[in-house]
């Protein structure tokens, strides 16, 4: 399992160490999957690594294992979740310019709804 003291020092960071509370969905030795407090669709989870990256600029050749980890969480967070007919979305913001406000890597998994095409 990951230390999660080499976990960021952000908000996640702090969710993945037990020290804010989160509605979590999933988790396991490499990441741990939450309900979004500011929800984007009627299902809305981040799921992030349990180890400090601060996003997808930083995941290198080093990485692949882990980046494809986090994709068959989403994929089981969005199973779970119920989204296996209506489909879903994962989204992963990189830079401020792209939304990205928490520098700790973290994919959106989103459904319930229809959601168009270009995104905001």
């Amino acid at each position: 399992m990951s230390d999660p003291q080499q976990s960021s020092d952000t908000v996640f960071g702090a969710i993945v160490r037990g020290e804010i509370p989160a509605e979590i969905v999933y988790e396991d030795d490499d990441c741990i999957a939450f309900r979004d407090l500011n929800p984007q669709a009627p299902v809305h989870v981040l799921v992030i690594p349990r180890i400090a990256v601060s996003g997808l600029q930083e995941a290198d050749q080093a990485d692949p294992a882990l980046l494809g980890h986090l994709m068959q969480a989403a994929q089981t967070v969005a199973r779970q979740e119920g989204l296996d007919a209506s489909g879903w979305r994962v989204v992963v913001n990189v830079g401020e310019a792209a939304g990205q406000t928490v520098p700790h890597l973290h994919l959106h998994v989103l459904g319930g709804r229809a959601l168009t095409w270009p995104p905001g």
